[in-house]
């Protein structure tokens, strides 16, 4: 492969991925003086295993942790795959499990949480990953790079509480690339106690949905048809053209447009309270739930912060996620979206809740059936 692209004039490509662009290590002395401290706080700990699942699921877990701090590991696998995003539209992605967003990792205030990496043979690209959860060595990204055929173990202790992004961060234009090629997720650090409201009183959700809102930008040919290509450094020059624009050709959630509606539309029943995470590792969003609204949000996922209450629409900035709860009143079809409805509707940010249950004509009613003027 590395000839095919000296051949088409993209040697540089394969070459930046694993050498130009790699981000600095941290591994050296400093960590060895470091080492017997950190095996005193961990000795004993009780390990488990969390089993990570396909967005907009979340692994289960407690809201309020049980007994002391534990390890949290699990093992993620890097794939790079081709993904229809929308009718036609093909993408060579870059993913974590092979999702888009990848799986939401789950733990509390003072775990540690300990990922083993994998990137197999079979890929064709270094990657990383950096925790914006996490402190130091570019939030684990200086000390993650893995070539195809390896697998690297990384920990770090959750010290603050909220929903953070994760992305793939091998350094320079290798970052963008990578991250608007799907390669991002969620973790979420639970505070040990269980959530608060905006009065200190804990509260607690029925469910909980992920969803990750993904830019994409696919060059287009001549003829005005999106092109395909057969590896992700093949994809890079005439992507990285478009991405220069600064405008995205789609706006997903969850990987393709309409991947959360139909029968894939998250579900809920008429007094179930759901909390709804959300990750945008690019792009500025605004997110509003019509016919809900959020009962409780917290700004930037910051669950140390009092979150704010009855808002209408909610922005999570790039590069950052974001938490909201809500309590459903009436039954029927809600659409979750990105409040900039051009990018809802034309370019496809938009989700779906079929919530069941009882109408209350309190809240609302159809006084009288459209008919003619009168």
């Amino acid at each position: 492969m590395k000839h095919l692209f000296r051949k088409l004039g993209l040697g540089m490509v394969l070459t930046a991925s694993l050498v130009t662009f790699t981000a600095p290590s941290f591994a050296g002395e400093e960590m060895e003086v470091g080492k017997v401290g950190v095996e005193a706080n961990i000795k004993g700990l009780e390990r488990v295993t969390q089993k990570l699942v396909p967005p907009p699921a979340v692994p289960v877990h407690d809201q309020v942790a049980k007994g002391g701090p534990k390890i949290i590991e699990m093992t993620m696998v890097i794939e790079e795959k081709e993904m229809e995003i929308a009718p036609g539209a093909f993408v060579q992605a870059m993913t974590f499990e092979g999702t888009n967003p990848g799986p939401m990792i789950i733990a509390h205030v003072g775990d540690y949480v300990e990922l083993t990496l994998k990137n197999p043979k079979t890929n064709t690209m270094v990657h990383n990953i950096d925790f914006h959860a996490s402190t130091g060595a570019l939030g684990g990204g200086g000390l993650t790079n893995v070539a195809p055929g390896q697998e690297v173990v990384l920990r770090f202790k959750a010290d603050r509480a909220g929903v953070f992004v994760y992305h793939c961060a091998p350094g320079g234009v290798m970052i963008p690339y990578h991250v608007v090629s799907g390669m991002n997720g969620a973790i979420m650090i639970l505070p040990r106690e269980g959530l608060k409201d905006n009065n200190g009183k804990f509260v607690t959700y029925d469910k909980a949905y992920y969803i990750g809102e993904q830019d994409w930008y696919l060059p287009k040919d001549a003829e005005g048809k999106f092109k395909r290509y057969t590896a992700p450094a093949l994809a890079m020059v005439d992507t990285m053209e478009v991405m220069k624009g600064l405008i995205p050709t789609h706006l997903t959630f969850n990987g393709k447009v309409g991947a959360i509606t139909g029968e894939n539309a998250m579900t809920a029943k008429v007094g179930e309270t759901v909390l709804f995470l959300h990750s945008q590792a690019n792009r500025d969003t605004r997110i509003h739930l019509i016919g809900g609204h959020g009962d409780l949000v917290w700004t930037g996922g910051s669950f140390d912060d009092v979150p704010t209450t009855n808002r209408e629409t909610w922005a999570i900035a790039g590069g950052e996620a974001g938490a909201a709860m809500y309590t459903f009143r009436q039954p029927g079809l809600y659409a979750y979206v990105n409040h900039n409805l051009i990018e809802a509707v034309m370019l496809g940010a938009a989700a779906h809740v079929n919530v069941e249950g009882e109408w209350n004509n309190d809240l609302m009613e159809q006084v009288s059936k459209p008919g003619p003027i009168k």
